[in-house]
């Protein structure tokens, strides 16, 4: 416990440092590729230990999908912490808590959406894309209920927020089409992909429910 609490206070006081560590990385880094869709669900995993709680995963998930235009040149955005798929919770005593889409294998927020399926394609508003298998909306198509975020907050993590102008669904992971960035950049190698399990420790857990574990684990 004393080498994870001077790890988080080294992180901070060396943070302009640790940003030059992760543009190198940027330079260099891995690409994590998915195979064909065959089935199988991936999501990021988070190793609490590990979190520092920098944020870097917020920053370069917002920069990733929610990309710019230059001169013609599509490039990363400016990666607003509050845009992110994956959202860091700081708790009290000291825990932090990333939190994305669990990638639930019985899709609560599908079910919930009461848009028909389209006759050609089977899709309701609210869908799983056929090459990555993440929770993707229609916006075309989407009422702006919030039926999604609702049955989300209420049997998973609560990881949807609706739009606060439109009221369409936001935030679900989108595994950045397959080199996800959080993992790719986390300074701590504190994410990865792994299948998704039901019985995995916190799965579908909310952010609150995982740091009142933490509380026991760190501090009890």
């Amino acid at each position: 416990m004393d080498n994870q609490q001077y790890s988080r206070r080294d992180f901070l006081k060396n943070l302009a440092i640790g940003a030059g560590g992760v543009a190198l990385i940027g330079s260099f880094g891995f690409m994590f590729k998915f195979p064909k869709a065959d089935g199988t669900l991936s999501s990021i995993v988070v190793d609490f230990d590990k979190c520092t709680g920098c944020r870097t995963c917020e920053s370069v998930c917002s920069a990733y999908n929610h990309k710019v235009t230059v001169d013609s040149e599509q490039l990363n955005g400016l990666g607003n912490p509050y845009l992110s798929n994956i959202q860091v919770h700081h708790y009290l005593p000291d825990a932090d808590v990333p939190v994305t889409c669990n990638m639930c294998p019985d899709t609560p927020c599908i079910t919930a959406c009461p848009v028909p399926p389209d006759l050609t394609t089977g899709r309701k508003a609210l869908y799983r894309d056929d090459a990555t298998l993440t929770i993707r909306n229609d916006r075309d198509r989407c009422l702006g209920c919030q039926e999604c975020a609702t049955a989300c907050k209420t049997q998973r993590a609560g990881i949807i927020i609706p739009n606060p102008e439109t009221h369409k669904p936001e935030r679900m992971c989108r595994l950045c089409d397959g080199d996800p960035q959080c993992v790719k950049y986390c300074p701590y190698g504190a994410l990865s992909v792994q299948e998704v399990n039901f019985e995995r420790e916190f799965f579908g857990k909310s952010a609150d429910e995982i740091a009142t574990h933490l509380f026991n684990r760190y501090y009890s």
